[in-house]
């Protein structure tokens, strides 16, 4: 297999592993983010915590394998990406970390002993899952448009600063991945929960799922007139993220909470190839210097490392996903407050160990 063909596969499966990140670890920061406004008492919010118990932490990996891809196959596009957008991207590593801490710390206290111990640690689940949902938007919209780039001893360095990033279309894509995954989150817990949380979550789901939808198309007509380089291709994409959206939405309003969760994930994959397939044939595009700018070509690593790196991904890729997949059809079950018998002591439930308490 030629180095041109290797190089473009790789491509297209990082995008796949990014697909798989905003699916996953969407609704993760979409639940985080609703966590204050959809809880009302200890129950609930204990409720809302435990829908994500078993897998939160299983869906970063896609993060991290998705970085570990890049930095493998196309080297230079990490170099690039990772000292260029380096305070952008430690802020969301700082977030990730603290949402982490804040759920295996929530529960170290109850509410009777330490009243607010518990409301400290979700407001940092919802820094935490805040924070990423909109500067991931920010970085993805900034690596489309382009950033200053200039060649300095042969290399494509960085030129700009954080504020550079922070320009109207990039704040515009982080207002709807934020839009997006606090939608897909609200989907996810009508889908998990029942009760209260189930109603106000549907209600949720609608009411921000509007003005996502408003924010998306602005910024995918921006996108596509002004940063496309394949614009036929990414407008019939760009058909699909509405028809998908459209249907999740439908969906949601109908309280058919699976397909409505179906067709938002589908959504989630639609808006990552869209951007990818207006980024291709550049992975880093120069805003001020056209022969700074990496392409899938230049950027990539040997064919060598490519060829090893398909063959580890073919046999390794189908265990993680059936792995992955038996994770989610055993913990499949709703949750509802009134399984939680003690809300005020106890930590972060899985939905087995909600079951177990109920029938105790």
């Amino acid at each position: 297999m030629s180095h041109e063909t290797l190089a473009i596969i790789w491509f297209v499966l990082i995008a796949v592993l990014w697909c798989g990140y905003f699916v996953l670890e969407g609704f993760d920061f979409g639940v985080g983010i609703l966590l204050p406004f959809l809880g009302k008492n200890e129950a609930e919010r204990r409720t809302i915590v435990s829908t994500l118990g078993p897998v939160w932490d299983g869906n970063e990996v896609w993060l991290l394998t998705a970085g570990g891809a890049t930095f493998a196959a196309f080297s230079l596009w990490y170099a690039t990406l990772f000292s260029g957008f380096y305070l952008a991207l430690l802020l969301i590593l700082v977030a990730l970390i603290i949402r982490g801490v804040a759920f295996e710390f929530r529960s170290k206290r109850g509410t009777a002993t330490s009243p607010t111990w518990r409301r400290n640690w979700d407001i940092a689940i919802f820094i935490g899952s805040f924070l990423p949902a909109l500067l991931w938007g920010v970085a993805f919209a900034n690596i489309v448009a382009g950033v200053p780039l200039e060649l300095q001893n042969g290399n494509s360095e960085f030129t700009g600063n954080l504020f550079t990033l922070l320009n109207p279309y990039a704040l515009l894509g982080g207002l709807v991945t934020l839009g997006l995954f606090t939608t897909h989150g609200a989907v996810f817990l009508a889908l998990k929960t029942d009760g209260e949380i189930r109603t106000r979550a549907n209600a949720m789901a609608g009411k921000v799922g509007i003005i996502t939808a408003v924010l998306a198309v602005l910024f995918g007509v921006w996108t596509q007139l002004a940063h496309s380089n394949n614009a036929l291709a990414s407008a019939v994409v760009l058909a699909l993220v509405v028809i998908a959206w459209v249907a999740a939405l439908a969906a949601n309003r109908m309280g058919r909470e699976g397909w409505a969760f179906i067709a938002s994930a589908a959504t989630m994959v639609f808006v990552v190839v869209f951007l990818f397939l207006c980024l291709y044939p550049d992975v880093m595009p120069s805003s001020t210097n056209a022969d700074a700018t990496l392409t899938v070509q230049n950027a990539a690593n040997s064919a060598y490392t490519l060829t090893i790196m398909t063959w580890v991904a073919v046999i390794l890729t189908p265990i993680v996903l059936v792995y992955q997949a038996w994770t989610y059809w055993i913990f499949r079950k709703r949750l509802s407050p009134s399984q939680i018998p003690n809300p005020d002591e106890g930590s972060l439930d899985l939905p087995h160990e909600v079951d177990a308490k109920a029938s105790a």
